[in-house]
């Protein structure tokens, strides 16, 4: 680690130490800002054998400081975290803090603004849950706006638009308004010329390789004195097309020595020589960049907050030359770390998923397997689940991990009471009756509403049942519904005994289906499809039913095929 990154590890190290004992009025701790620290600077991670060492001095120093100190100086050096810190209400019990400053503003605006560069990961659930949630709560305004102006490295999928849509109003939220970028090209030229007129933007001509040498050095590019006249027409040359990919951009003129490298100088416009994949946006060849188009948008759309990831917090500082120079005022941010996941092998990532589908490891973007919005949907977890357990992570800057099992604890809460008990053995064992059984089952459809009646269930001369629900040779099991049977000979015999065999805790009570009349069905789950027997009443549900297949979990109903019923397990 050279001296140059040295400094910057230890100014970040300050800034997260100060920030993690001012939020728990303790002395900071290593461990805790390990995290935040290298996801908000990804340029450390090279370097994560040496880091601890490094920061450990600084956390010292900073739990030198008394109390008033460190405030004093976090204030000086992240004012906006600070603010995040205080606006969180001691004795709040709400989960989500209430916005920064919204008394200084007519109406809370908020934006969510995805790349439609294919449909959502759970993680996406996030941003559209809050924000939907703070616009109820303040009454405000919010609007989906769909960042696509990158159509090279991060295509957008035609498809994606109304995916998106719908995983928001799935999760419980119509937006506002819904813009797309690419439709608006025309007016981030429009304040393009108008910075370059206030002598904020210059275009470049300097290979990227160089140009990044320059700026570490914190030399100026030697284009950057150019006079307004030719900037105005190359830009003009830019919108007309007359360059190639990588031949020239525009840039922001900020502080060529600023301390933080990426801030020098950022690109706002590229030449990009992909055609965008909508007809409306396919002649621009001249594209901003995110933060350019993002900053313009939240101006004139009267966006008042922004909540984005701790990783992104260069693009409010890179967004604040920009408004500086038109005179804007900037939204108040609010910085949120990122949300992990458990229960799934596939990655939570957008790119991750599409080459697992391209590649037929995945059958699609509702695959059980995939940790997708439309993966939980077709299981039949309500979007509702999903927009709770979102909300209860709040938005600390720490990365938060999110249990699959919050999310099934919610939904169980929504359906169970809605959703009939039916029987589905998962590679059936068949077991001849004997012993003059009833001829029908009657067992409810649900225990707690015995005004839905029961299931008749014929039971025929077998049944099958799961290997491990057989009993040892001569004991008893009860066949939920019907009664106690003893296997003997290969057969259960029924015994005829009461249900205070059960009671008794001698005898197992399992489920069972008849042998000749059970519906074929296949269980999509997880961790891959399971094949069995459903009872004969599952094959009339009506798709898109949910119903609790006792002992095995929630199940939604997909489709019936003539050779089987296909179920999508919803969870246990």
């Amino acid at each position: 680690m050279d001296d140059e990154m040295r400094e910057r590890v230890e100014r970040e190290a300050e800034k997260h130490a100060l920030l993690n004992a001012v939020k728990h009025e303790s002395e900071a701790d290593v461990g805790a800002i390990m995290g935040p620290l290298m996801g908000e600077n990804p340029e450390f991670r090279p370097h994560g054998d040496e880091i601890p060492g490094v920061i450990g001095s600084v956390v010292n120093e900073v739990n030198d400081l008394e109390a008033a100190a460190r405030r004093e100086r976090i204030e000086e050096l992240a004012p906006e975290e600070l603010a995040e810190i205080e606006a969180e209400e001691p004795g709040d019990d709400r989960p989500l803090p209430d916005l920064p400053n919204v008394d200084d503003y007519d109406e809370v605006r908020m934006r969510c603004a995805p790349n439609p560069n294919g449909p959502w990961h759970v993680g996406h659930a996030r941003m559209p849950s809050v924000i939907g949630t703070y616009r109820d709560r303040y009454d405000g305004w919010f609007c989906v706006r769909f960042d696509d102006t990158d159509p090279e490295t991060k295509r957008p999928d035609l498809d994606a638009y109304d995916a998106i849509l719908d995983a928001v109003a799935y999760l419980g939220f119509e937006p506002d308004a819904v813009y797309r970028a690419s439709d608006r090209v025309e007016t981030y030229y429009e304040h393009a010329r108008e910075l370059i007129e206030l002598g904020g933007a210059y275009t470049c001509t300097c290979p990227a390789g160089e140009f990044s040498e320059l700026k570490n050095a914190g030399e100026a590019c030697p284009h950057r004195e150019k006079d307004l006249d030719t900037v105005g027409e190359e830009f003009e040359a830019m919108v007309d097309g007359d360059y190639d990919s990588g031949e020239i951009v525009l840039r922001v003129k900020t502080d060529i020595e600023h301390k933080n490298p990426a801030l020098r100088d950022f690109v706002a416009f590229r030449m990009v020589d992909t055609p965008h994949p909508r007809e409306e946006a396919s002649e621009y060849r001249c594209w901003p960049m995110l933060d350019f188009q993002s900053g313009i948008d939240d101006h004139l759309t009267g966006v008042t907050h922004i909540i984005r990831g701790i990783d992104l917090q260069d693009s409010a500082k890179k967004q604040r030359f920009v408004y500086d120079y038109f005179d804007w005022e900037y939204p108040e941010v609010v910085h949120w770390g990122h949300v992990q996941l458990d229960a799934y092998d596939v990655p939570m990532s957008t790119s991750s998923i599409k080459e697992l589908i391209d590649a037929g490891e995945l059958d699609g973007w509702d695959d059980p397997r995939a940790p997708t919005i439309a993966s939980l949907r077709r299981r039949g977890i309500r979007g509702e689940a999903i927009t709770e357990a979102m909300v209860e992570l709040g938005t600390s800057t720490s990365n938060v991990d999110l249990a699959m099992s919050t999310i099934y604890a919610n939904n169980r809460d929504l359906i169970d009471d809605e959703s009939d008990r039916r029987f589905f053995v998962r590679d059936g064992t068949e077991v001849p009756l004997g012993g003059s059984p009833p001829d029908e089952a009657t067992p409810p459809r649900h225990p707690d509403h015995e005004d839905r009646g029961v299931r008749e269930i014929p039971v025929g001369d077998a049944v099958l049942v799961e290997a491990d629900d057989l009993p040892a040779r001569e004991g008893r099991v009860w066949l939920k519904g019907l009664g106690c049977f003893q296997y003997t000979r290969d057969t259960l015999q029924y015994t005829g005994e009461t249900i205070q065999v059960v009671r008794e805790g001698d005898v197992e009570v399992v489920h069972w289906v008849p042998a000749d009349a059970a519906v074929p069905l296949r269980l999509r789950t997880m961790d891959g499809d399971v094949s069995g027997h459903a009872e004969p009443g599952v094959g009339s549900i009506a798709p898109d039913e949910v119903v609790q297949f006792v002992r095995v979990g929630y199940a939604r109903i997909d489709r019936h095929d003539d050779a089987e019923t296909v179920a999508y397990f919803t969870h246990p």
